[in-house]
C-alpha cells in the first residue's frame, strides 16, 4: 500500500492553515467547511492542531467533520497520539472524534486515564465515547461499568449527568453497581447513584426530578421517605374528600338563590 502523505505543505495548503486560524469565526467556519468539502490528508495536521485549540464550538464541530472526510488509516493514528497530549480540549476532541469515526477497533484507546481524567470536559467525552464503543461483551460491560460507578458523585449537574447517561447506556450490567453505591455512606454518592437508577427506569423521568427524589431519600432514609411520601398521598385525598361536599353545598345554594324570587312571589323590580 502507498503511503497516503500527510504533510505536503503547498500554497493552497498554506493559505487555508491561515484561514482556519484567522480571527473571525465565520471565516474559519467557512474554510474548514471547504477543507471538508474538498478532502485533502496534507491537511491532517493542521485539522488536528486547529481541534486542540479552536475555541468556538459550531467550527470545532465542522473541524472534526472535515477530520471524517479523510481516510481513517490516516487519521486515526494521529488521534491515537491526542489521546495522550497534555492539552485537555485535544484529549477531548480526539474523544469525540473516535466516536464520530465509529472504528470498533479503537475501543481500548479508552484508558482508565483517560475515564478519570481530572478535566471534567475530557471525562465527560470518555465516559459517552465508551459506552458508544464497547463491545457487546457482558464482561466488557460489567468492567466499565464497575469504573463508571467510581465516578459518582463527581462534579457539577452537568458532568453526573453525563455520567449518569452514560451509565444507563450500558443497560442492565449497571444494576447491581447502582444498588451497592445507592448504600454508600456518601450522601452526594448514594443521590447519584439513586438518581441513575430512577432515570434507567423511567427515562422520562427527568435527571434533576430524579436527583432531587433520591437526595430526599438519602436524607431521610428509605423508610421515612416512604412513610412521609404515604402521609402526603394520604393527606391529598382527604383534601380532595374534604372539598367534595362543600362543592356540592355551593351548587345547592346557588341553585336555591336563584329560584327565591319566584317561590315567594316578590316583586320584580
Amino acid at each position: 500500500m502507498v503511503p497516503i502523505e500527510t504533510s505536503t505543505t503547498t500554497p493552497q495548503n498554506t493559505r487555508v492553515a491561515e484561514a482556519l486560524s484567522a480571527g473571525d469565526t465565520s471565516v474559519r467556519l467557512r474554510a474548514a467547511l471547504a477543507v471538508g468539502s474538498n478532502p485533502d490528508p496534507a491537511l491532517l495536521e493542521t485539522l488536528i492542531e486547529r481541534c486542540a485549540v479552536e475555541p468556538d464550538f459550531f467550527v470545532r464541530d465542522m473541524l472534526s467533520w472535515a477530520l471524517t472526510r479523510l481516510p481513517s488509516e490516516a487519521t486515526l493514528p494521529r488521534i491515537r497520539r491526542e489521546l495522550d497530549s497534555e492539552r485537555p480540549q485535544a484529549r477531548s476532541q480526539a474523544l469525540h472524534l473516535l466516536s464520530k469515526i465509529g472504528d470498533a477497533g479503537t475501543w481500548a484507546w479508552i484508558t482508565r486515564d483517560l475515564l478519570r481524567d481530572a478535566d471534567d470536559q475530557v471525562a465527560r467525552t470518555a465516559w459517552r465515547v465508551a459506552a458508544a464503543l464497547v463491545p457487546e461483551d457482558e464482561q466488557e460491560r460489567r468492567r466499565l461499568a464497575g469504573e463508571l460507578v467510581l465516578q459518582l458523585g463527581r462534579g457539577e449537574r452537568d458532568v453526573r449527568l453525563s455520567l449518569s447517561r452514560a451509565l444507563v447506556d450500558l443497560g442492565e450490567a449497571v444494576t447491581p453497581l447502582l444498588e451497592e453505591a445507592a448504600e454508600s455512606p456518601e450522601p452526594e454518592v448514594a443521590a447519584h447513584a439513586r438518581a441513575t437508577e430512577l432515570l434507567r427506569q423511567d427515562p422520562e423521568s427527568g435527571f434533576d426530578a430524579a436527583l432531587a427524589e433520591a437526595e430526599r431519600v438519602v436524607a431521610l432514609g428509605p423508610e421515612r421517605a416512604a412513610a412521609a411520601a404515604a402521609a402526603v398521598a394520604s393527606a391529598d385525598t382527604v383534601t380532595a374528600e374534604a372539598a367534595e361536599p362543600s362543592a356540592a353545598s355551593e351548587a345547592s345554594g346557588a341553585s336555591g338563590a336563584s329560584g327565591a324570587p319566584g317561590a315567594t312571589g316578590a316583586p320584580g323590580c
